[in-house]
């Protein structure tokens, strides 16, 4: 199997624009944002899809949920934010490499869909 664009990214064969990065994941910003800021939360560790992780996958789930509030925390989103999983084909999953989006500095609305 060839590897994901965040997988390339990370091996650091293409460049993307990091705004953080630990030993678990990395935080880069979408090259087609939603949202006046959209970062895109990586774990390192390929999980093809939230639905195909193990249990042992779930620190690195959870460390995900903390880095996005730490990176809110960095960039003063105390206005809110929204964090998105997309999961399948029905989902609008386009990258089979598990990832959180952040979303934030617009008006969110509801429903999401």
């Amino acid at each position: 199997m060839s590897k994901t664009i965040f997988q390339r990214i990370i091996d650091r064969e293409i460049p993307a624009k990091i705004e953080h990065e630990d030993d678990l994941c990395v935080v880069l910003h979408d090259i087609q944002p939603q949202a006046p800021v959209h970062l895109l939360i990586v774990p390192k560790k390929l999980i093809p899809r939230v639905s195909e992780a193990t249990p042992a996958d779930e620190p690195i789930l959870g460390h995900l949920l903390y880095v996005a509030n730490l990176v809110a925390k960095k960039l003063n989103l105390a206005a809110g934010f929204r964090l998105v999983i997309n999961n399948g084909p029905h989902g609008c999953e386009s990258v089979p490499h598990l990832h959180v989006h952040l979303l934030a500095q617009r008006q969110m609305t509801w429903p999401p869909g």
